[in-house]
């Protein structure tokens, strides 16, 4: 019973520690999806503090698995543990059972499972950790007291280092659809070889008061005058695979027009600059920010400032005197998140593809 006690103990250890520093290297991408969660439960006043949230209990995660690694304080840890992961069973259990969320973010989008996968990965976890907590008091640590304190002090000063420095510059390991060396507008197009979703035109009409639906390819033998159209619509009849892996990508200019195609082809090089929102006033933004344009205007590249809130950019560029130096363009802002970790982001482009950011 000792050994296996000890290879389940090294099982969860592993694994809590490997999602933790996987979802370190994007809090940003958990905090989304926190409040995708906050927004399902009519909880968005919440929003402020999901990056936080994150941040602290992808923290927990690391230092839950090392400790558990360590046997060390297994009073404390395995509350602990049994908390996080009944906690992250409740969400994957939510998404999957509703389902209303396709991805729980449970190892990032580096290794993406679905609601039904990372529901199920949980239940299991949730029964070894729950072994665990009833024999809590028969896992002893293997190393002294000294040591123990000083690796869980490394753990923690590295899982809130990595997350400091990914907010700052970017994940290290980058598995978004917008990393470098990937071609934009080849990735908003369906994956070679994936099957679309299978559709039929239905028709619903009124006859005698009660609705009556069929497809278009069978209209019923007495149709006449009598039938009353109410609606038509595409049912699904099959889920396809047919998903680009960028999504609701387009660059509008002032005048309304769908610039996307355009700039991502145009020959030469060019800067993107992706940011959710201005600072109304940030000497050192200003300063870095200058400093781009001139290096824009001396290599003759064209610079785009893309942003999901327009005014307050022409408010800034007017305020600033910089109007004739970038075009501004409006993004939605799901697309600058995804393609955005640290805000600003600048991206270095060549027809298209991401040479840099």
């Amino acid at each position: 019973m000792k050994v296996l006690l000890n290879i389940i103990r090294i099982i969860v250890a592993v694994l809590f520690i490997f999602s933790g520093l996987i979802k370190a290297n994007d809090p940003l991408g958990l905090s989304y999806k926190m409040q995708e969660f906050f927004e399902l439960w009519n909880l968005n006043a919440l929003d402020h503090f999901s990056l936080a949230i994150s941040v602290v209990m992808i923290g927990f995660e690391i230092i839950a698995g090392v400790a558990l690694l360590l046997g060390w304080q297994m009073n404390l840890f395995a509350w602990l543990l049994l908390l996080l992961i009944i906690f992250f069973s409740f969400l994957t259990g939510y998404a999957y059972l509703s389902g209303k969320v396709k991805e729980c973010g449970c190892f990032g989008n580096c290794i993406p499972l679905s609601s039904g996968e990372s529901f199920a990965k949980d239940i299991i976890l949730l029964l070894l950790i729950l072994l665990l907590f009833a024999k809590r008091r028969q896992i002893r640590p293997f190393l002294a007291n000294s040591y123990n304190l000083i690796i869980l002090f490394f753990a923690v000063v590295l899982s809130f280092s990595i997350q400091w420095y990914v907010l700052h510059f970017l994940p290290v390991i980058d598995c978004l659809p917008f990393k470098i060396g990937n071609n934009i507008p080849e990735q908003m197009k369906p994956p070679p070889g994936s099957i679309p979703d299978s559709t039929v035109i239905s028709f619903i009409y009124n006859k005698g008061g009660k609705e009556i639906e069929f497809a278009s390819d069978k209209f019923p033998a007495d149709f006449d005058e009598s039938y009353k159209f109410v609606k038509r619509y595409d049912k699904l009849i099959r889920k396809g695979n047919a998903e680009p892996a960028i999504k609701d990508f387009s660059l509008i200019t002032a005048s309304g027009n769908d610039t996307t195609l355009d700039l991502l082809k145009q020959r030469g090089y060019s800067l993107l600059l992706m940011t959710m929102d201005l600072p109304e006033t940030n000497p050192s933004w200003n300063r870095e920010f200058a400093a781009i344009l001139s290096l824009a205007k001396m290599k003759n590249m064209i610079i785009f400032f893309v942003t999901a809130n327009v005014s307050d950019a022409v408010n800034y560029f007017q305020k600033n005197e910089l109007t004739d130096h970038a075009e501004i363009l409006q993004c939605d802002v799901t697309a600058i998140k995804t393609a955005a970790r640290v805000n600003p982001t600048l991206f270095l482009l060549k027809q298209g593809t991401i040479i840099n950011k």
